[in-house]
């Protein structure tokens, strides 16, 4: 099986142009494809993920790829998928962002000996010439095709700038100059990208001549990918301080069981025979396949090490039989107590687990909260320094679990 065949089975593909040509690129290591990261945050999060492991198979097979942070584009933002627009960014903002992308992406794609780039497409666009750009680019475009693209007209009803109608124009520029100045013949990005990357691939062939080759090719980063990683605490990040790995095992732990086998398919690099066999579990036969996508995701992240610990504070809470010093724990002050007591609420509020004491109450009220796996039943529970000299764990629901201490 070829690494294009490879990634059908997986179910990454959802639409391509010229599937032949495609498939002789990349299973013969001829392709030199970019995927865009757009550096809204300081670090990369699992709506990431299916983007990055992608890189890295098609890179193991031989393919050159180009990791393009999106210092130009983050200055309007991307109206695909929003129903408002994006905030403005500084500059330093920005430039910070994607000095933190280049970090993390360092862990699965290898960039040594020009086996990979990673470029900023601020370095292009800030040095645009309006006039020129509508001379050389913007007569390429028709607006009533610009409009009928899904990406604007979810956006339509609710107002669409013109800042924003010109996303299209510069991410199709970002795949012209990628095209001439790094011979990138081909572009990765989620379905709901399928306009803006149409509108590159022709705007090559127009400035370029028909025959050139330019392709595209769109996964399932917003069905599936983009839906990943969110949590009542938001998003689960790539970078430790942000979301340490057991909150991250713990995620994939969690995930709900008709999603498991999937997520082993796309991220993961486990055989697909092997994922065939854990395809025929059922019930709760089902969690040992959890604890693998968890272990081998936060490997693959973070470290064996780091999954290993997780694994094994996962296992004192799930099977028993471990200790839970690799546990998210929070440090409690004499600052936190009150006449010698800290109220349970006080304490979760602290360690985020809860927004807000009034969402704190309405668990307790509904049973949503533990403290040593003994329910909470009373909204203003408060523990005392001897309550410390044993362990204190709060589990909120079924899948948070905090430790606290002195």
């Amino acid at each position: 099986m070829g690494i294009y065949e490879e990634l059908k089975e997986r179910g990454l593909i959802a639409q391509v142009t010229d599937e032949e040509q495609i498939r002789e690129l990349v299973n013969n290591g001829k392709a030199v494809f970019y995927i865009g990261f757009d550096p809204t945050a300081d670090s990369l999060h699992v709506g990431h993920f299916m983007a990055l492991t992608l890189m890295k198979r098609l890179q193991e097979a031989g393919n050159k790829p180009i990791a393009l942070i999106g210092g130009g584009t983050a200055m309007i933002g991307d109206p695909s998928g929003k129903t408002d627009m994006r905030q403005m960014m500084t500059k330093e903002t920005i430039q910070h962002n994607c000095e933190c992308f280049k970090k993390q992406m360092s862990k699965f794609i290898e960039f040594s000996d020009d086996k990979a780039l990673m470029v900023n497409n601020a370095d292009w666009l800030l040095e645009l010439n309006y006039v020129d750009v509508l001379r050389e680019v913007g007569a390429c475009f028709s607006v009533n095709r610009m409009l009928a693209a899904e990406c604007y007209k979810q956006r339509m009803e609710r107002g669409l700038s013109f800042l924003e109608f010109n996303y299209m124009i510069m991410q199709s520029y970002d795949f012209y100059s990628l095209y001439q100045k790094y011979g990138c013949n081909l572009q990765f990005g989620g379905d709901d990208q399928w306009s803006n990357m149409i509108g590159g691939m022709e705007l090559v062939r127009r400035k370029l001549g028909g025959d050139a080759n330019a392709m595209t090719i769109t996964l399932l980063l917003n069905s599936d990918g983009k839906k990943m990683g969110k949590t009542e605490k938001g998003a689960v990040w790539l970078d430790p301080e942000k979301t340490s790995p057991y909150e991250f095992y713990q995620y994939w732990r969690n995930v709900d069981d008709s999603d498991v086998i999937k997520c082993m398919k796309l991220l993961t690099f486990l055989p697909l025979e092997t994922i065939a066999e854990y395809e025929k579990l059922e019930g709760a036969e089902l969690n040992k396949a959890k604890e693998v996508l968890a272990y081998e995701l936060t490997k693959l992240v973070h470290s064996e090490e780091e999954a290993d610990k997780a694994d094994a504070a996962a296992k004192a809470l799930f099977a028993g039989g471990a200790d839970t010093s690799n546990m998210p724990t929070t440090v409690l002050t004499d600052d936190d107590f009150t006449d010698g007591s800290v109220a349970v609420l006080d304490m979760m509020v602290k360690a985020g687990i809860i927004k807000s004491k009034g969402e704190g109450r309405r668990l307790i009220t509904q049973g949503g909260v533990s403290l040593n796996d003994e329910k909470v039943t009373d909204p203003y529970a408060s523990l005392t320094k001897t309550d410390f000299d044993n362990e204190i764990i709060i589990k909120k629901g079924k899948k948070i679990f905090h430790k606290f201490s002195l």
